[in-house]
C-alpha cells in the first residue's frame, strides 16, 4: 500500500519506537477521564494492527463510529505532545520557539519584566545558531513589550531594538531570496535534469543572473552562505559544470568542518552536503578523491553524534549505500557489488515509510546497472521493468528516459530478439514524447534497429563504426550526459574486444588511477 494512502494517525504510531511507545503510555496515563481511556485504547489497537482497519478498531473499542474522528485527532494531537516533550526531539529551535510562548503568556499576565528576561535569554539562543528569523520574531515582540514597561532606559533601549530590527530583517530578506533561489534551481534539476541545448543553457543562464541577489560574501552569515552554496552547486549541475559542483558541494561542507555544532543543528544538510560532494566526484570520475571522501563519510555515521531521528538515519542509510554502489562501478567492481544488493534491499525494508519511490527507483536503477556490469542480463531487465512499469512515479525525466534504453541494450545482450523491434519503437516514441532525443541516443537506436540486417562476420565492424561515432561525444557539452547513466563506449569496446564490460572498466580505472 502506498504510504501516501494510509491514515495518518496509523502512519505516526507505527513510527514510534519502544522508548516512546512506553513515554507516551506514561504520559496518557496521567491526563485520566473516560474520553482519555478511548483514546489509550485506540493507540492501543493502532499499535497492534498491521494495516489500518477501521472495523477491527470499533470492534476492539468503546469508540463509536461518529465519534472516531475526533478520537483520532486527539490521540495524534496527543502523540505529537509526547514527543515534543522527549528529549532526543529537542532542539534548539525548539527551545527558543517554547521561550517564545512563555515570554507571550508573562506578557499577557501584565508581568512586562519577566516577559523581556525570557525574550532576552530566547534571543541570545536564536542568534548563537544564527536562526535570524527567530531572532526577528523575538525583536519584534521585545519592541511590543518594551512599549508597555516604561523605564527611564526606554530611548536608548528603543534605538537598540530599532538597530537590530533593522539588521535582522535585511539578513532574513536576503536569506529569503537566497533559499527561494535554491529551491527554484533544486526543482528546475528534479523535473528536467540537465540542459539539452544552447536554448536551454541560455535560459537557465539569464534565470540564474537575474535571480542571484547582490551579496557580499564576508558579511553573509553561515546560513546565507550555505543557500548560497546551495543555489551554485544545483546552477553547476543543470548546466554540466560538474567541476564547478564539486567546488560548490566542497565549500558547503566545509561550512560543517568550520563550524561543528552546525552538525547537530542542521544534520539534514550536512547529511546532503556530503553527498552532493560525492555525486559530485563520481560524476568527474576522480576515484582516489571519491574513494577517501567516502570513507570518511562512514567515519562520520559510525561516530553517530549527529544521528539524532529516525529521518537523518534513513537519509544517512540512502546516501550511504548510493555511494558504495558509485565507487563499485568507479572501480568496475560490477560483480563484487552484486554482494551488496542483499543488504540495500533490507535497508530499504527496514526505511520504507521514510524513503519515497523516487529514491527506491533510483537504487532499483543501480541494481539494473550493476547487473548488467556483471552480464547477468535477465536480472537487469527485472529491475528496468519494475521501474518502467510504476506509473506514478515521480522520477527525473532524464533517468526516465535512460532506463529504457538500457532496457534496450539488456533485451539485446540477453537475446530476446523477439521483443526487440517492439521495444526499439516504444522507445523511440517515449523519447519524443519526452523531448530527450538526442544525437546519441538517435545513433544508438538506429544502430540497435539495423543489427538484424548486419551479417555476422560484419557486427564487430559495425560496433567500431559506432564506437568511432560517439567517441567524439564523450566530452560534447550537451551529449556527454549520455554517457552519464549508460557507459555506452565501455560496452561498445567490450563488443569490439569481445571481453566483458566489466573488464573493460577495470582495465580503465586501472590505467587513470595506477
Amino acid at each position: 500500500m502506498s504510504m501516501e494512502k494510509t491514515d495518518a494517525l496509523f502512519l505516526l504510531v507505527k513510527s514510534l519506537t519502544k522508548s516512546e511507545k512506553r513515554q507516551f503510555k506514561l504520559y496518557a496515563g496521567r491526563l485520566g477521564g473516560n474520553s482519555e481511556k478511548n483514546f489509550i485504547a485506540l493507540f492501543s489497537i493502532l499499535d497492534k494492527l498491521e494495516e489500518f482497519d477501521e472495523k477491527q478498531i470499533l470492534s476492539n473499542t468503546n469508540i463509536k463510529k461518529q465519534q472516531l474522528s475526533n478520537s483520532k485527532a486527539h490521540l495524534y494531537r496527543q502523540i505529537l505532545v509526547s514527543l515534543k516533550l522527549n528529549p532526543i526531539h529537542q532542539s534548539a529551535k525548539m527551545q527558543v520557539r517554547e521561550q517564545l510562548d512563555f515570554a507571550t503568556i508573562l506578557y499577557n499576565k501584565g508581568l512586562h519584566k519577566q516577559s523581556l528576561k525570557v525574550l532576552d535569554k530566547a534571543k541570545g539562543i536564536a542568534l548563537l545558531n544564527e536562526d535570524n528569523n527567530l531572532a526577528f520574531s523575538i525583536v519584534e515582540l521585545e519592541k511590543v513589550v518594551e512599549s508597555q514597561y516604561i523605564t527611564r532606559s526606554l530611548s536608548s533601549r528603543a534605538d537598540n531594538l530599532i538597530s537590530q530590527s533593522k539588521e535582522l530583517g535585511e539578513k532574513t530578506l536576503m536569506l529569503s531570496k537566497l533559499s527561494n533561489l535554491s529551491l527554484q534551481l533544486y526543482s528546475m534539476l528534479l523535473k528536467k535534469g540537465y540542459v539539452s541545448n544552447d536554448k536551454d543553457f541560455e535560459e537557465i543562464q539569464i534565470f540564474f543572473k537575474g535571480a542571484l541577489p547582490e551579496y557580499e560574501l564576508k558579511k553573509l552569515g553561515i546560513i546565507e552562505r550555505l543557500y548560497l552554496y546551495k543555489a551554485y552547486l544545483w546552477y553547476s549541475f543543470i548546466v554540466q559544470d560538474f567541476v564547478s559542483s564539486y567546488r560548490y558541494a566542497q565549500k558547503w561542507v566545509d561550512l560543517f568542518y568550520y563550524n561543528p555544532q552546525m552538525k547537530r543543528t542542521n544534520p539534514v544538510f550536512y547529511l546532503k552536503g556530503i553527498n552532493y560532494l560525492l555525486e559530485s566526484l563520481f560524476l568527474i570520475q576522480h576515484l582516489t578523491r571519491f574513494r577517501s571522501t567516502l570513507n570518511f563519510f562512514e567515519e562520520e555515521l559510525n561516530n553517530q553524534k549527529f544521528l539524532l531521528n529516525e529521518n537523518t538515519e534513513s537519509l544517512a542509510f540512502l546516501y550511504l549505500y548510493l555511494n558504495k554502489i558509485n565507487l563499485y562501478f568507479l572501480q568496475g567492481d560490477f560483480n563484487l557489488g552484486l554482494r551488496l544488493i542483499p543488504e540495500v534491499l533490507d535497508e530499504i525494508e527496514t526505511h520504507r515509510s521514510k524513503i519515497d519511490d523516487h529514491h527506491v527507483m533510483v537504487f532499483y536503477y543501480k541494481f539494473a546497472s550493476l547487473y548488467f556490469g556483471a552480464s547477468q542480463y535477465d536480472k537487469c531487465i527485472y529491475y528496468l521493468e519494475r521501474i518502467i512499469k510504476n506509473k506514478q512515479l515521480g522520477m527525473r525525466e532524464d533517468l526516465m528516459c535512460f532506463t529504457r534504453i538500457l532496457n534496450l541494450v539488456a533485451h539485446y545482450e540477453a537475446g530476446r530478439d523477439q521483443n526487440l523491434e517492439v521495444l526499439i519503437r516504444s522507445t523511440y516514441k517515449f523519447l519524443m514524447k519526452m523531448n530527450e532525443l538526442h544525437l546519441v541516443q538517435q545513433k544508438f537506436i538506429s544502430f540497435l534497429r539495423n543489427l538484424s540486417n548486419i551479417y555476422p562476420h560484419e557486427i564487430k565492424n559495425a560496433f567500431k563504426e559506432l564506437h568511432k561515432e560517439l567517441k567524439v561525444f564523450e566530452n560534447h557539452p550537451y551529449e556527454k550526459r549520455s554517457f552519464m547513466y549508460l557507459d555506452i563506449i565501455s560496452w561498445l569496446e567490450s563488443k569490439i574486444e569481445n571481453v566483458s564490460v566489466e573488464s573493460i572498466i577495470k582495465k580503465k580505472s586501472k590505467q587513470v588511477y595506477k
